[in-house]
């Protein structure tokens, strides 16, 4: 079934409704050697709204600050039509080690500074951006609690945690009666698939909504990347930052490549792009709430909208699914298996429906 932007989602166990595709914004300028000038990306921004989009993904790094100030520009007119969402805890200070991190003082001052550059009095959606491992739980929840009490941010997530740290947060939430998360990013897609071990199972049990960022392995799945590739060691001129970047990442391998082959094969089946069928199936996994997409053209933002119209087959699904499936290792694989199943309910059919 075809999807629209406006086909709305509720974010977790929020009553917040969110559109089905985010709009990311780490392109919002071209600080970091790739992305869009400012009417280019006002183009981009207009044209997410102008179809229904009201979920808008930045952080206060992003660009060194220049996605923030451009959106701040830009949602002058529909701000309260819009649900923002920034992140904290990336260091906005080089040298500074008080800009950065989980603890108190570089959450309230990275809202402060993100308050002024969304010119808004007000964040929507406020995530952990990365997990520090040093600034107890406490800390984080009790100081977001208190800016959602003082009306500055309206709802907590957090990215980049380790599902029991999520879990625990989740439950010290609960029982301290402070703002419960509502929503956990990820990198979720046809190649990174270790978040269906424990972090989405968590987030389903948990009432988080998933939001995948990297939808499309970094542009791997679109068929940019070819086998030369593998062995490239200079840089590519018109993409060589962001194409270096992949491959210093690491997304640019015989397995990736060999997923992204079956996603063209199905891509042809259907008269679609790559990147269309890669997106429709995130879009489309019930575990997710919403994929971040991120465009430097318009054109590329239309091609990638163009996902909620894509409708898959059982067999095209099962073929995807197929190809970049992993091992969900231990307790998961010994729980499910059949002797598991025999010792724990012997013959008994004992149907789940969560």
């Amino acid at each position: 079934m075809s999807l629209t932007l406006d086909t709305y989602r509720l974010l977790g166990r929020s009553g917040l409704r969110v559109s089905p595709l985010a709009l990311g914004t780490a392109t919002f300028g071209t600080e970091w050697g790739w992305g869009a000038e400012r009417d280019e990306a006002r183009k981009l921004f207009d044209l997410y709204v102008e179809r229904g989009g009201n979920f808008i993904d930045t952080a206060s790094t992003y660009t060194d600050g220049s996605s923030e100030r451009l959106l701040g520009e830009f949602t002058r007119d529909n701000r309260e039509s819009l649900v923002l969402a920034t992140k904290y805890t990336t260091l906005r200070r080089p040298g500074d080690p008080n800009s950065g991190g989980s603890h108190r003082k570089s959450l309230f001052a990275s809202v402060e500074a993100s308050l002024r550059q969304l010119n808004t009095d007000y964040l929507d959606l406020l995530y952990l951006h990365v997990w520090d491992f040093t600034t107890p739980v406490e800390e984080i929840l009790r100081g977001m609690d208190d800016l959602v009490r003082q009306g500055k941010v309206l709802y907590v997530a957090i990215s980049n945690a380790p599902a029991w740290q999520v879990s625990r947060m989740q439950a010290i939430a609960d029982l301290r009666g402070w703002s419960p998360l509502v929503a956990l990013q990820i990198e979720y897609n046809l190649t990174e698939r270790a978040g269906e071990r424990d972090l989405i199972p968590m987030a389903r049990e948990m009432g988080l909504g998933v939001i995948p960022y990297s939808p499309l392995a970094g542009g791997v799945l679109t068929g940019k990347y070819s086998r030369d590739d593998l062995t490239a060691t200079d840089a590519v001129s018109g993409d060589s930052t962001r194409k270096n970047f992949n491959l210093a990442l690491g997304t640019v391998t015989e397995r990736n490549l060999a997923i992204a082959d079956v996603v063209k094969e199905v891509a042809t089946e259907l008269g679609r792009t790559p990147a269309q069928v890669g997106l429709a199936w995130t879009l489309r996994n019930p575990g997710v709430t919403a994929p971040v997409i991120g465009a430097r053209t318009p054109e590329q933002l239309e091609g990638n909208l163009g996902a909620l119209e894509v409708d898959l087959t059982a067999a095209q699904l099962a073929r995807l699914d197929e190809a970049g499936t992993i091992g969900l290792g231990f307790p998961h694989d010994m729980l499910a298996s059949d002797h598991v199943r025999r010792v724990t309910a012997g013959d008994l059919r004992i149907e789940t429906r969560r």
